[in-house]
């Protein structure tokens, strides 16, 4: 749709990365306001997500290669090519990376680690919301043909040239789909932050929610690669059955009430 924001003399503002940056903002900013909320320390929060955003965007890069490792290997000048350093990478991939950061960052500085990603969720849902917006503009992530009322068409060639999206082609604007869908679940985990809540339970309802919207959108988004197993889902959603799976257990065993301890028997002499 608009690839890029304006252009000027061989320099142009890509809007994706525009939005991604203002994504990122807005995300810690909402994360901040809610750590302090929870009297967590603000500054070891702030610092968790930029460390977490930093391994986000490399995870999100690295997952991206590894999927398409057979078109790299055959086309190894594109591995280094503007378009594949603009593209955004896999979500997955970034979201991965960045829990693992997170797990370690919060070890060192002795950050509870559940009432810390409870903090994070909202922002991210948000965060997210605006990123696929940037993926909308760039052309990126489009979905397969279809002639609903509300396909969108592409059409500016430099979008063609940098993500390969098909022009004059009405598509399910997947991108919107998920920008929508975050945007709801932000509300959604913002008003339960508000309430009472058990430690947890917020990044939870944020991967539960996520991951069964990635997985019914991945049905009508276009993709290169077959799927793997040769199946019908494609990579993301096999994670995305993972994390459902991983939230569910989690929840189940935190709502079992505690064995009661057995009583202890002293022996007799």
């Amino acid at each position: 749709m608009l690839p890029e924001l304006f252009h000027l003399h061989g320099f142009f503002l890509p809007t994706y990365g525009f939005l991604v940056a203002l994504a990122f903002l807005v995300a810690l900013s909402v994360t901040v306001k809610l750590a302090r909320r929870s009297e967590l320390d603000s500054e070891a929060v702030l610092n968790l997500g930029i460390y977490c955003a930093l391994a986000g965007m490399a995870g999100a890069k690295l997952l991206m290669l590894l999927l398409d490792i057979p078109y790299y290997l055959q086309n190894p000048g594109q591995l280094f090519s503007f378009a594949t350093l603009q593209a955004g990478g896999i979500f997955y991939g970034g979201l991965i990376a960045a829990l693992v950061t997170a797990v370690l960052y919060m070890r060192r500085k002795r950050l509870p680690p559940l009432a810390t990603a409870d903090a994070f969720a909202p922002g991210l849902a948000l965060g997210h919301a605006i990123g696929r917006l940037g993926c909308f503009s760039a052309g990126c992530c489009w979905g397969v043909e279809t002639h609903l009322p509300w396909a969108v068409t592409f059409s500016n060639p430099r979008a063609n040239e940098l993500v390969g999206v098909p022009l004059e082609v009405p598509l399910h604007p997947t991108q919107l789909y998920e920008a929508g869908a975050e945007a709801v679940i932000f509300g959604i985990l913002l008003w339960r932050f508000r309430g009472p809540h058990r430690p947890g339970a917020i990044i939870g309802l944020y991967l539960l929610l996520y991951s069964a919207v990635r997985f019914a959108v991945e049905f009508i988004r276009a993709h290169d690669g077959p799927n793997p197993f040769g199946g019908p889902l494609t990579s993301s959603q096999w994670i995305a059955l993972g994390l459902m799976l991983l939230v569910a257990i989690v929840w189940r065993r935190s709502r079992q009430p505690a064995a009661e301890p057995r009583p202890v028997r002293l022996s007799q002499r």
